[in-house]
Formats: structure tokens, C-alpha cells, sequence
């Protein structure tokens, strides 16, 4: 796992109690809990503020809350380190509307190496022509171009960066600009082949903005095609830094690469170097909607001859969990229209067959996205014990009338993303942003599951936080039981938040067991229809401040 546990850090954090006070803490063990004492990494009380008067004294760091609320630290359950940390840095395209922007943009990049973007989404384009490689090779001024898509599973790539990484003879190439499949996996690759300082200064601008909003830990999905195993070993690296001042959010590595074998499993596991989750994340079932490439039982509406792509076969798939359910390693994949979803379910009844269901159920398989799945394919999931990673954000961006999945999809856009029908069914399910596709913005996730395009799939904001938060920990099978809490013996692993208002907030009574009513002492949660995000203040991980805003203690 990690190596967050060095004598020097231990003893830095045993020697500091913190009181925190007049405040909201959100915690089962005292839903009214105004004030929270940590020591060293551990949370060591909660209670009222009575009682935090009388166990304050001179020895302690005592911080005012001034009425902000103190709960568990997020986990982003996907994400991408590297790639978030380029588009943090690179041309942000998300605005532009038109094909004549984007070139501007290229043309205003002061990059001196291959001009680097992200974002761009023709969908919301007058007119969603898009730029032809020539076009972007004369805006550049001759240097390479790599522009992902919002969803990154496809991009517009100059022409010199055709010839430099021989796109031509690679399937998805296209006479156009626009390049899929095997020929963007060779794109991005070549448009990443960045020295080890940039990858290491990408990952730190990211895990920055993942402390600056909240989070503790992350889920990197790091796989072959995406950024080959310097980019994980450099991703793992930052829990080694465990010194007040350099600490980082926890990163929770993912290698997606298959193995055909428990043999090759082991094999794959034991020439890391490191320590993963998994053999899981973004091994690639199919694509996305966005760029047509999601696998579906019948064509897209607004291009009845596309039905998407499949990149493993079921025979793969089954291999691939037989091999990981042998060795009580989680395996998984991304999958996202439902023709990928039946391919799927089927390796697992494979699996399941060849090595026996209970392992395939013990080992704790998790699929990425799952964005079409009908009431047969929940019940499969829920029998195999299979958690779900969703991203909130995705339905929020693309679900409205009128809106991306519609424009992709017609009616069955209606059935997309189904957050309640999974929590009905007992699906184990986690949240996450899946960036640089959406931005982490935790509160703001949570309100896209309170808000769901469609009424019948929407949560309450209890279950969405907690599938933010202790469900990521759950999810990768932590081994510490109590994360993502805060009662005595947890982490001290908390955010701290500027809000407006505290209260309980249901989508409805479908997919609760708990009560509104003040006496089921159901702990507050920010009101979410005020228009904005509550304003993070302070992150820390296990004792250790990663983020601090300059008002926080002011």
C-alpha cells in the first residue's frame, strides 16, 4: 500500500494534539458535534462544545472554527493524475465554440514543444465542423498539436504529428483531424513523451488542486496506454512524502493491464516494483459517448451506422477475472454503453464458472462508469458483488434535455447514469471525477446526484457524501476499516469548509433509511441550492495539513 508511516513522520504527529472548536463536525459518533481533538493522526474525541472547554488547555493547537464544518475528507474513486496536470497547464478549450477559436487558440500557445490541450466539445459548437489537420498544422507554425477531447478518448492531432508517430497505419486513423482507437492511444503516447521533472511537476500541480478542494486520497488509473509504468511508479512516489509541508493526498494506484493468467497476474503484480489495488480501472472495455466509441446494442441517434468499439474480447475479459479472482486481487474495467456492459456480465458468469463464485465475489471486482445498465445487468452486478465507480459529473455536463447523451443516445440517454436503481439493488457503488473529464469539485458532484437529469435516479445528499467519501475507501479494499470517518481511532483525515447553511437535503424516500427528523440525529450537510460550493479552508491527511487557505486561521 503506502509508506506513510516513516519513525520521523510518527513522531511529528504524536507530538501535536489539535483542538478544533465551535464549529459542525459531521460524525455518527455525535451528530450535534461541535469540536473535534486530534492527536497526532488519530481522532482521538468529538463532542460538544461544554465539553471542549473542559479539556482545552496550553499544550494544545487550539483552532476556532467560526462556524464551518468539519467532516471526512473526499476521495476521488478516478482520476488521472498526469493528464489533469496538463490540462491544468495547457490550453483550456472547454470555452471555445467554434473551429475557428480552437485555432486561435493553437495559434496563441507560447508552448515551445508540441502545443498541448484539452477540453474541446464540438457538441456545443453553432457548427461542429471540426478543424482539419492542416489547419491546426498552420496555426501551430509547424509544431506537433495534441488536443484530447473533453473525454479524452479521442483527439485532434497536427498532421506532423501523424507523420512523427506513424498514425496512418493505425486503426481509428482518419482523414481528418480527429483520430481514435489505437491511432490516439499512438498520439497521446507520442505527445507524452515528456521528461520526468514535467510528469513529476503535472502530478504535483494536480494533487494541489485535489488538496485545495478537499480531497485526501485519489484513485490514479494508471494503464500501459495511457502512460506506461514511469508515469505509476511517479504517482505511487508521492505517499512517500510524509513531512509536514510536503505531504500530498494519498495516491491509491491502478494498473490496468491485462493478464491471461493467475500465473501472468502474479507475474504482471510482482514486476511493478510497487504495490497497486488492483489489476483494474481503466482497462478498457469499450470508449465513450462523446466520441462514438462506447460499445452499443444499436447504432447512435445521430449516426445510426456507429455502434462503437470493443477492445477486449469476452474470452480476454473472463481470463482476466479468473485470474485475478485466483489470486484475491480486484480486477476491473471501463466499461460504458451496454453492448460493453453484456460482454462484460458475461466473462463474469465465465469466471465464475472456471474458478467458483464465491472467489469471483471475495475478490472485490470494480467496473468504471457502467453509464447504460438496465434492471437484468444492476441485479448481475449486485450478484457478483461488483462495486460501480460513477461520476456524478458526467450526468450533470451531458444529461439535460437537448444535451450531449440525447444528441448521442435519443430516449435511452433517460437511463443513463443510475444512481438510485444501483443503491436500490445493493450495488456497492463510489464516486469520482474522473479527471480531467470533469473537474474535482466534490460539493459540486454530490449536488449533480441530488439533481440528476432524471427524477427517479436521484439520491439524497447523506448517500451521495458518503458515496464520496468512505465509500472510495471501501471501494479499494483499505485495509484500515475506520477511513473515511470521524469518530475515536479514526485517520485524522478531514476537510474544513466555509458554508452557508447546514441541513438535511433528500432527493427523495426511495433511497434512504434514515430520517429528516431532527431526533434521528442525522448529522448536516451544506445546503447545495445556494448557488455555490462551500469554500474549502483546510485539508489534512492523517495529521498532516495539505492545504490551508490563507483565511483559515486569520
Amino acid at each position: 500500500m503506502t509508506d506513510a508511516h516513516t519513525p520521523a513522520a510518527a513522531a511529528q504527529r504524536e507530538s501535536k494534539v489539535t483542538l478544533y472548536r465551535n464549529g459542525s463536525v459531521y460524525t455518527a459518533a455525535d451528530p450535534f458535534a461541535t469540536a473535534m481533538l486530534v492527536d497526532g493522526d488519530t481522532v482521538a474525541w468529538v463532542g460538544s462544545e461544554q465539553a471542549a472547554t473542559s479539556i482545552a488547555d496550553t499544550s494544545m493547537d487550539v483552532i476556532d472554527l467560526h462556524g464551518a464544518l468539519l467532516a471526512p475528507g473526499f476521495v476521488d474513486s478516478h482520476l488521472h493524475l498526469t493528464e489533469t496536470g496538463i490540462a491544468l497547464d495547457s490550453l483550456q478549450l472547454g470555452g471555445v465554440r467554434s473551429a475557428k477559436e480552437l485555432l486561435n487558440a493553437v495559434a496563441g500557445s507560447a508552448a515551445e514543444g508540441t502545443v498541448l490541450g484539452h477540453g474541446w466539445d464540438e457538441t456545443t459548437w453553432a457548427d461542429p465542423t471540426l478543424p482539419d489537420r492542416g489547419e491546426l498544422e498552420r496555426a501551430s507554425g509547424g509544431r506537433q498539436v495534441y488536443l484530447s477531447r473533453v473525454d479524452v478518448h479521442s483527439a485532434l492531432v497536427s498532421a506532423s504529428l501523424v507523420d512523427a508517430a506513424g498514425l496512418a497505419a493505425l486503426d481509428g486513423f482518419s482523414p481528418g483531424a480527429q483520430m481514435k482507437r489505437e491511432a490516439h492511444t499512438a498520439a497521446r503516447l507520442a505527445a507524452r513523451q515528456l521528461p520526468e521533472s514535467s510528469l513529476r511537476k503535472y502530478q504535483g500541480k494536480a494533487l494541489g488542486e485535489a488538496a485545495a478542494n478537499g480531497y485526501v486520497a485519489v484513485a490514479e488509473m494508471a494503464a500501459p496506454h495511457i502512460g506506461g509504468i514511469r508515469d505509476l511508479e511517479l504517482a505511487a512516489a508521492w505517499n512517500e512524502l510524509t513531512e509536514a509541508g510536503e505531504a500530498r493526498p494519498e495516491v491509491l494506484p491502478y494498473w490496468g493491464q491485462l493478464a491471461v493468467s493467475a500465473e501472468d497476474a502474479r507475474a504482471i503484480l510482482d514486476g511493478l516494483g510497487m504495490s497497486v489495488m488492483g489489476l483494474a480501472g481503466d482497462l478498457n472495455i469499450d470508449g465513450s459517448i462523446g466520441s462514438r466509441t462506447a460499445a452499443l446494442r444499436s447504432g447512435y441517434s445521430d449516426s445510426p451506422g456507429e455502434r462503437g468499439s470493443t477492445y477486449l474480447s469476452v474470452d480476454e475479459a473472463a481470463a482476466h477475472l479468473a485470474a485475478c479472482s485466483t489470486l484475491g486481487v480486484q480486477a476491473g474495467f471501463h466499461v460504458i454503453g451496454d453492448a460493453g456492459l453484456d460482454a462484460v456480465l458475461t466473462a463474469l458468469d465465465m469466471a465464475a464458472a472456471e474458478v467458483g463464485e464465491q472467489r469471483v465475489r471475495a475478490a472485490g471486482h470494480r467496473f468504471e462508469h457502467v453509464e447504460l445498465a438496465d434492471t437484468e445487468a444492476i441485479a448481475r452486478l449486485a450478484r457478483y458483488a461488483v462495486t460501480v465507480s460513477l461520476q456524478p459529473g458526467f450526468d450533470a455536463a451531458w444529461g439535460g434535455s437537448g444535451q450531449l447523451y440525447e444528441q448521442r443516445l435519443g430516449s435511452r440517454a433517460d437511463t443513463m447514469n443510475a444512481f438510485a436503481s444501483f443503491y436500490s439493488a445493493g450495488v456497492p457503488v463510489c464516486f469520482g471525477s474522473d479527471s480531467p473529464v470533469t473537474p474535482m469539485r466534490p460539493w459540486s458532484s454530490v449536488r449533480a446526484c441530488l439533481e440528476h437529469h432524471n427524477p427517479a435516479e436521484r439520491i439524497s445528499a447523506r448517500a451521495a457524501f458518503l458515496g464520496h467519501t468512505r465509500a472510495g475507501w471501501r471501494a479499494v479494499r483499505y485495509p484500515n476499516p475506520m477511513a473515511g470517518q470521524l469518530v475515536p481511532g479514526s485517520p485524522a483525515s478531514f476537510a474544513v469548509w466555509e458554508v452557508e447553511e447546514l441541513m438535511v437535503q433528500v432527493a427523495d424516500g426511495r433511497v434512504q433509511s434514515w430520517s429528516t427528523d431532527p431526533r434521528a440525529r442525522t448529522p448536516l450537510l451544506p445546503a447545495l441550492d445556494t448557488g455555490s460550493d462551500p469554500l474549502c479552508l483546510q485539508t489534512v491527511r492523517e495529521g498532516l495539513e495539505l492545504y490551508s487557505s490563507p483565511s483559515f486561521r486569520s
